[in-house]
Formats: C-alpha cells, structure tokens, sequence
C-alpha cells in the first residue's frame, strides 16, 4: 500500500473528495484528515479525522524502547548465569524479576517519550500544519491508484504534498472490524 498526502485549507473541498472516494471503492479507514484545528474538524462529521495516538509517536519510540528492553534483558541474564551468580540460594529468580522490570520499564520509557512527539510519518507536513492548512491523506492499494488519480484531478486546489509509509494491513482491518462493531451498538 502506499500513502498519498494532500493539503487543503477548505474542509468542505476535503469533505467532497473522501464522498467521491468512498462512492468510487475506497473504504472510509483508508482515508483521514490531519489537522491542528480539531475544532473546525469536529464540525464536519463525514471527515474521518486521525485518532489522538496516530498524531504522536508512541508506537514508534515504543517499539524502539521494547528492542532496548528486550536486548537488556537478555544481557542481565547472559550476565547472571557467566558470573555464576544464578548458582546462588537464590537462583534464577532475582535475575528473572531484574530482566522483566527493566524490560517493561524502557518499554514504557519508550512509549512516553513517542507520546510527547509528532509522529514521524507527519513531521515533515508540519509547517503547512502550522499555517492553518490540513493535511488530507489516503492509503491505497497499487489497484486503487487511479480511482485516486481521478477524483484528485476533480479538485485543483488540493495540493499534492507527497508519498510515503502506508498504515498496515493489520491496523486498517482492525479499524474495519471497530467501525462495524460500533455500527451494531
């Protein structure tokens, strides 16, 4: 899949473009608006905004923070064991905790530094964000790419902002099986 970014300053433009997209077979979790004015966002319900935790990095920086954990872990029980520390009354055990709270400890470290940053994927728009702009983005399927094609070249005033990284299969199919289960309650 890849990501297409646009950007607008007219949230009713925007609105169009996602109508005609899902009217021409892309499915309304492959498409979001980003912008710093919740607010306006709010106001247009048919726009599929970006969730709070997609605006930041934590799933990025946790993941780095679960490698350092996992790779500390290790090392403080490789550690323990050539040392013949684990040949002690107490055993594995005291090593085992140490591993596991300094493996969820950088895990979270991890996670609550990415909570306090933009995501990556999003920095380089941020200027256009900063101007008031909001940034109109929609993950396709290389089958998909001309149906976008086409209703992009319908609105002139959306500026093309670049590709990039697409959501993976698994997170959009989780945003399909969510929206439908909230369909039924």
């Amino acid at each position: 899949m890849n990501r297409h970014y646009y950007v607008s300053d007219d949230l009713n433009e925007l609105e169009r473009v996602e109508q005609e997209l899902e009217a021409s077979g892309i499915d309304t979790e492959q498409i979001h608006v980003l912008s710093e004015r919740d607010a306006e966002l709010d106001h247009h319900e048919r726009l599929h905004s970006v969730p709070s935790f997609m605006k930041t990095d934590v799933v990025n920086s946790g993941r780095r923070g679960l490698f350092i954990g996992l790779t500390l872990a290790v090392l403080i029980l490789v550690v323990a064991h050539l040392s013949g520390w684990t040949d002690s009354f107490a055993g594995w055990v005291p090593f085992v905790f140490l591993a596991l709270v300094v493996f969820g400890f950088c895990t979270w470290e991890g996670g609550f530094f990415g909570i306090q940053s933009r995501n990556r994927l999003f920095r380089p728009l941020q200027e256009k964000l900063q101007q008031g702009k909001h940034v109109f983005f929609v993950d396709v399927e290389p089958a998909q790419e001309g149906v976008l094609e086409q209703v992009v070249r319908h609105h002139p005033r959306l500026e093309v902002a670049g590709t990039g990284e697409a959501m993976p299969h698994w997170v959009m199919s989780g945003e399909k099986k969510w929206h439908r289960f909230k369909k039924t309650i």
